[in-house]
């Protein structure tokens, strides 16, 4: 682990999550105070002003992943069990097409108008402005 640390690059900045208190390269030192120098992880993370838990958290993953492992993660979930499914996300957008209401749509598919929401949004579909315009009814003329 004895590799002098690498001054980031502009791109490696954009990598550095942006409530981190450290940097993979600090990282990397902290590792190789707790396996090369032998400090306690408490006395490492105390001086980094880190949990105990994160220092052994990078020590682990280090010999597993090496430096790769102490870059940042996305802290996105893997998963989303409780995602609209996507026949119900088809069918809230072909309303919409059809020039439908937020509150109407989630009466009709039996969601809620916060789902509908987040639907037509992610879809692009949030404004009636945005679709094309239904044409226009017929006026009656004037007797």
């Amino acid at each position: 682990m004895g590799e002098e640390n690498q001054s980031l690059t502009p791109e490696g900045r954009v990598d550095i999550h942006q409530n981190a208190r450290t940097t993979p390269a600090s990282r990397a030192e902290l590792v190789a105070r707790v396996l090369d120098d032998h400090l306690p992880v408490s006395l490492v993370a105390a001086a980094a002003g880190v949990c105990p838990r994160t220092v052994r958290k990078w020590v682990a993953r280090y010999p597993a992943e090496g430096r790769e492992g102490l870059a940042d993660r996305s802290s996105r979930p893997h998963r989303q069990p409780r995602a609209t499914p996507a026949a119900i996300v088809s069918r809230i957008t072909a309303l919409r097409r059809q020039r439908q209401t937020g509150v109407q749509i989630a009466r009709t598919v039996g969601v809620s108008p916060a789902t509908v929401s987040r639907v037509l949004r992610r879809a692009g579909l949030h404004r009636l402005a945005a679709l094309e315009w239904a044409p226009p009814a017929p006026i009656r003329p004037i007797p």
